[in-house]
């Protein structure tokens, strides 16, 4: 009976041989599995001992061939067979068992040696080996790195080397790198994401700076500290008599505008809209300006903002209670009567803000004051600009306001702690605001399209809404012309557009002439202004999360709106319900919160009934 060792598939067998023709032979394996090979795929044939028995003591014995005894023994990218490498390394004719076991050495060691076809292997070149060792070498120290990372990382520290990889290591990893192979391998033994494993180790500060540096790193670099920003020089403005005062939420510390109130005679009111004035700091071409282009938009979160421009020119700027700040104004004189405005005036002048009115604390008082509450501040001017802004919108074609459906939600964020407060969307103050600003940014479209100046302006038509180089009409609010003009200090159309303006009330050439340069900026703040708003969105869902863990919520009212999605009362929060495809929409219905996940902001409700009455 007789045995071969033969190759099949890059991998070394041994059989006995059943039956042999000229080309073929019929062997079996050791464990009784039959097989038919080439006659050219052996390597060896041998009678004893028997292939089991072989192969043990081949195993044994190939583990005391010094591997870089025989690879010196050979010429350097020379080709041997394996029996003749045996025979080199013995130095006498090698036994069956000394043959076997170099074959298996030479497998073993595929950096010394490398295969070729028929058990003959090629020697490597000193320099290859040299390469392939030091690779070897820096493979072990990495598996050693790596293991005493998972360690720690179980214990709840994270090491130096790993921290310095963020936060790339977190929003954009590199899949071949060991700070990822060992992050995700810590994240698969731990059971929790790469994030959680890190807040854990205290390397970040939570859920909430997970998701909020998420997008810092997608859209923001830091601030460049050598960005240019002379010092205004004063210039002969004049300074308006009237102080005015602006009407803002809260939080709000970029003030863009403000308004004015005075009687001009015994029939006219003067209306002032002024807006505050970056563009006369810095002009398009500069270093700030460039920075504004990166950024394109401040950016709003709960608890958080993320401004365009920095806060040393926000500063400088913004239109502060107490301050004399240049502004771009427009005047309207209003009949006292009609409230028609009978004439307007566009011009750049220094305002002093007398007041910063917070908008919760008005709407909390007037109410109040209709029952003889405590005085209101500028009262008496903000009924009379409330009058006006009716007036104003009626003149464009709105006659009657629906009634709000939905509310605004203010969120206030102090630590960990938030509360969440609905407000109706479409109240008076907002409405007055919101037609001055129209007013402003409609009449100053119109200014930039009768001189053919280039300019960023906001059209609709046809279901969409966007950001124009081209003047189009905007169908939504009823007019020819509309441009974005009021809020240079949070959004760069805005700061385009003034740019513009401040050259044509000055009588000068154009400031910005590039249509193509122009357009493509329209482009990119659509994309990072959609962005923006997205992640707005994002958080306050994360929020609304975080308050339902806070306030320890099991279950909730909503209210059905289509395809088993409802909106749960007091929260800008939607969730599809299981289900729930089958209701009509507007059921009122109770759901049981059966899990909270703030990482992957998901919230998982069930139906627990439908309610007779409806959610006011």
């Amino acid at each position: 009976m007789g045995y071969v060792v033969y190759e099949d598939g890059g991998e070394i067998r041994f059989g006995t041989v059943l039956a042999e023709s000229d080309s073929t032979l019929q062997v079996e394996a050791p464990h009784g599995k039959r097989s038919k090979i080439k006659s050219a795929g052996v390597l060896l044939r041998f009678t004893q001992p028997e292939p089991k028995v072989l192969m043990q003591e081949a195993e044994v014995l190939q583990k005391t061939i010094d591997v870089d005894l025989l690879w010196s023994a050979c010429p350097p990218e020379s080709e041997w067979h394996f029996s003749a490498l045996a025979r080199e390394y013995q130095g006498h004719e090698p036994s069956v068992l000394e043959q076997v076991a170099v074959l298996f050495r030479l497998q073993a060691a595929p950096i010394y040696f490398h295969r070729r076809q028929r058990g003959h292997f090629r020697v490597a070149a000193p320099e290859t080996l040299k390469a392939a060792l030091a690779g070897l070498e820096r493979r072990r120290l990495q598996d050693q790195q790596k293991a005493e990372a998972l360690e720690a990382l179980a214990a709840g520290r994270c090491p130096d080397w790993l921290v310095h990889e963020l936060p790339a290591l977190l929003y954009r990893p590199d899949k071949n790198t060991l700070a990822y192979k060992t992050l995700e391998a810590a994240s698969s033994a731990l059971k929790r994401s790469p994030a959680q494993v890190l807040a854990q180790c205290g390397v970040i500060g939570g859920s909430r700076a997970w998701h909020e540096g998420r997008f810092e790193f997608e859209y923001f670099g830091p601030w460049s500290t050598d960005a240019d920003f002379p010092a205004l020089e004063e210039q002969d403005w004049p300074c308006y008599e009237v102080p005015a005062f602006s009407i803002d939420d809260a939080f709000t510390t970029e003030i863009d505008d403000a308004f004015s109130l005075r009687e001009v005679d015994t029939a006219h009111w003067e209306v002032g809209i002024h807006i505050a004035a970056p563009g006369l700091q810095f002009g398009p071409d500069s270093a700030m300006a460039e920075q504004a282009r990166a950024r394109l938009s401040t950016v709003y979160m709960p608890g958080r903002k993320i401004s365009m421009l920095p806060e040393r020119v926000i500063a400088r700027c913004s239109l502060d209670e107490g301050q004399v700040r240049p502004t771009l104004s427009l005047l309207l004189r209003v009949h006292k009567e009609t409230l028609a405005v009978v004439e307007r005036r566009s011009l750049i002048q220094r305002v002093r803000i007398g007041a910063n009115l917070r908008l919760h604390e008005l709407e909390a008082r007037w109410d109040e004051e209709a029952l003889g509450g405590q005085e209101i501040p500028h009262l008496a001017d903000l009924r009379i600009l409330r009058a006006l802004a009716e007036r104003l919108a009626e003149a464009r074609g709105v006659r009657e306001r629906p009634t709000p459906q939905y509310h605004d939600y203010t969120f206030v964020v102090e630590g960990e702690h938030v509360d969440i407060q609905p407000r109706p969307r479409g109240a008076p103050l907002d409405e007055l605001v919101a037609e001055l600003m129209i007013e402003v940014n409609r009449h100053w479209a119109g200014q930039l399209v009768e001189a053919g100046w280039l300019g960023l302006f906001r059209v609709q038509g046809q279901g969409r809404t966007g950001m124009s180089v081209d003047p189009a009409p905007h169908m939504g609010l009823g007019l020819n012309h509309y441009a974005w003009c009021s809020s240079p200090l949070r959004r760069y159309p805005d700061l385009v557009n003034q740019w513009q303006l401040i050259r044509l009330f000055q009588q000068q050439d154009p400031a910005v002439t590039d249509r193509v340069r122009l357009r493509e900026e329209s482009l990119s703040f659509e994309r990072a202004y959609e962005a923006y708003q997205d992640f707005q969105r994002q958080m306050e869902r994360y929020w609304s999360l975080r308050w339902l863990e806070q306030e320890a919520v099991t279950t909730c009212r909503a209210r059905l709106l289509r395809e088993g999605a409802t909106r749960i009362e007091g929260l800008p929060l939607v969730v599809k319900i299981p289900g729930a495809a089958a209701l009509d929409a507007g059921t009122d219905v109770q759901l049981a919160i059966r899990s909270i996940d703030v990482w992957a902001i998901e919230l998982h409700c069930e139906l627990l009934s439908m309610e007779p009455t409806v959610i006011p």
